[in-house]
C-alpha cells in the first residue's frame, strides 16, 4: 500500500504518513453501507490532513444530493447531519487545520454548485464551526489534547425540525472496549455537558464556545 509524506523528520518523529486516495476508497468500499448512511458516525484517530474523512464526506454528500437537492432546506439539514457525523484527531495542528479546510472546501463546492443564487454564508459558518468541534488536535492514544486536557467531542442531534441538541463527551467515553480506537454505535455514556436546544443557524452563538 503506497503512502505520501510531508517530510522525513515528521515520519521519524511522529510516524506520519498519508494514505493515497486509491487505497482510501478501496478500504471504504468494505463499509460502503455505512458511508452511504448520512448519519453514520466515523472517527479517524490519526486523521492527518483528512484523506479518509474527505472521501467519507464526499460519499455522504452524494447521497444527500441525490435525495434532497430539490429542497434547499432538506439539503442543508441533511448535509449538516453528514458533517456532524464525521470526527477526527491528529497530533499535528497544521494537519488539523488543513483537514478542516479541505472538508469545508468540499462541502462548500457541493453547496454552491446546487444553489448558486441562494447561498447562505451564515450556514457555511455553522458548518465550519461544527468541523472545529469534530476535528481536534491531540493524541488519540493518551486521549488528551496537546494542552493536556481530555479530548472532548460534541454529539449533534437534530430534534424538532430545525433545532439541534449538542452534548459533549470525553473521548474516552466513546471508545468501544474491545476496539479502543474505533467509534462504533451510539453515544451511551453520560455527557459532561448538555446545551439548550438551538436552531442550527445559531449553534455558534448559543454554545458559549
Amino acid at each position: 500500500m503506497s503512502a505520501q509524506i510531508k517530510s522525513k523528520s515528521r515520519v521519524r518523529d511522529k510516524g506520519e504518513v498519508f494514505t493515497n486516495p486509491r487505497e482510501v476508497n478501496a478500504m471504504l468500499d468494505l463499509v460502503k453501507q455505512e458511508t452511504e448512511r448520512i448519519d453514520s458516525r466515523f472517527l479517524e484517530p490519526a486523521c492527518g490532513n483528512g484523506n479518509f474523512l474527505i472521501e467519507i464526506l464526499r460519499q455522504k454528500l452524494e447521497v444527500v444530493k441525490a435525495r434532497y437537492k430539490k429542497s434547499q432546506w432538506e439539503y442543508e439539514k441533511n448535509a449538516l447531519i453528514a458533517v456532524m457525523s464525521i470526527y477526527g484527531v491528529d497530533i499535528m495542528q497544521d494537519n488539523v487545520n488543513e483537514c478542516i479546510e479541505r472538508l469545508l472546501t468540499l462541502f462548500t463546492d457541493y453547496y454552491k454548485n446546487l444553489y448558486k443564487k441562494n447561498i447562505k454564508e451564515d450556514y457555511l459558518e455553522i458548518v465550519h464551526f461544527v468541523l472545529t468541534k469534530n476535528i481536534l488536535c491531540g493524541d488519540a492514544l493518551s486521549m488528551k489534547a496537546n494542552s493536556g486536557k481530555p479530548l472532548v467531542f460534541a454529539e449533534w442531534s437534530f430534534v424538532k425540525g430545525s433545532l439541534v441538541q449538542r452534548r459533549d463527551f470525553k473521548y474516552e467515553q466513546l471508545l468501544v472496549q474491545n476496539d479502543k480506537n474505533t467509534l462504533l454505535g451510539d453515544f451511551i455514556e453520560k455527557p459532561i455537558k448538555t446545551y439548550p436546544l438551538t436552531h442550527y443557524l445559531n449553534l455558534k452563538e448559543n454554545t458559549n464556545d
